[in-house]
């Protein structure tokens, strides 16, 4: 896999290579490191999700931020490492923080170039990722699919709190599917507690038929004005059915109408059954994201 990712045009780099200061962001730094985020809200909106819920308090530095002149840019490094508005330069002050948490990271993701560039850096320390996903499309829409004509599933809704024992399975079979290892080993407490907070949020919606969830999508990060869709899975008896674009049309309708104007998602480019969905929905592509399986 580094082979491909060395294909890919990025050169093997040494850790530390960038000018300017890098240091952890605290509460203090809160508005600082937001502002970094609006410059491009749609690809940052898992990172200042992720601020605003934390405020950067009583944390380890799970944000570092880098600073040179006018130049900012962020790394969000916990068991997702995301890099923000970084440029070669930052990503090189950036990486030798970075290598430090390879205990807790599970993943590295989000704008390709930037992901690609740091984990040239990081390979040679954190050695052979499990996968490199080198073309994720970024889609994104803001008109009501209603509106473009697409049918909306009516019996798409928010999920309710005593529907958890109902969700979480649907939860983990999505995760399973998608990353190749179920979302935990042992107790199922934590996960069960991620869960039930996306629910008590209204960020879950499901169709439930006959006591089973058969679609579910949830609104894994929301600020800045967007929303990005995560966790989207059909139960597998329920596939080839025609389920998924209307299901998710109403996943758009209601998050637009009802929590922010603009709704992002990212999926592999090699799922195309999905991306023919998103798309018959109505969303477009506005970036391309990588991400490193650890």
């Amino acid at each position: 896999m580094a082979a491909t990712v060395r294909q890919a045009g990025v050169m093997l780099r040494t850790l530390g290579s960038g000018m300017g200061s890098v240091r952890a962001y605290g509460l203090q730094d809160v508005r600082r490191a937001l502002d970094v985020c609006a410059q491009d809200p749609v690809t940052n909106v898992f990172v200042a999700a992720r601020i605003k819920e934390s405020g950067l308090i009583g944390t380890r530095g799970p944000l570092f931020g880098y600073e040179s002149g006018s130049e900012h840019a962020l790394c969000w490094c916990a068991a997702n490492v995301v890099p923000v508005a970084a440029s070669p330069r930052a990503i090189g002050a950036l990486a030798g923080k970075v290598v430090r948490r390879r205990a807790t990271a599970s993943s590295i993701f989000g704008p390709a170039d930037q992901v690609l560039d740091l984990w040239s850096r990081l390979e040679p320390r954190w050695g052979t990722p499990r996968e490199v996903r080198e073309n994720q499309l970024v889609l994104t829409m803001q008109e009501l699919p209603s509106t473009l004509g697409v049918d909306i599933d009516e019996r798409v809704r928010v999920a309710r709190p005593e529907e958890l024992d109902l969700v979480v399975p649907a939860a983990a079979a999505m995760f399973t599917e998608e990353i190749g290892y179920p979302p935990y080993h042992g107790s199922s407490n934590a996960y069960r507690r991620a869960v039930a907070g996306l629910i008590e949020q209204g960020h879950t919606l499901v169709r439930v038929e006959d006591g089973q969830v058969v679609f579910k999508a949830d609104l894994g990060s929301v600020a800045l004005g967007c929303a990005q869709v995560q966790g989207v899975w059909v139960h597998p008896d329920w596939r080839g059915r025609g389920m998924a674009a209307p299901a998710m049309a109403a996943v758009v309708e209601h998050t637009i109408r009802q929590v922010v104007p603009v709704v992002t998602l990212y999926v592999n480019d090699f799922n195309t059954p999905a991306v023919a969905t998103y798309r018959r929905v109505g969303f477009v592509q506005t970036g391309t994201f990588a991400t490193v399986l650890l």
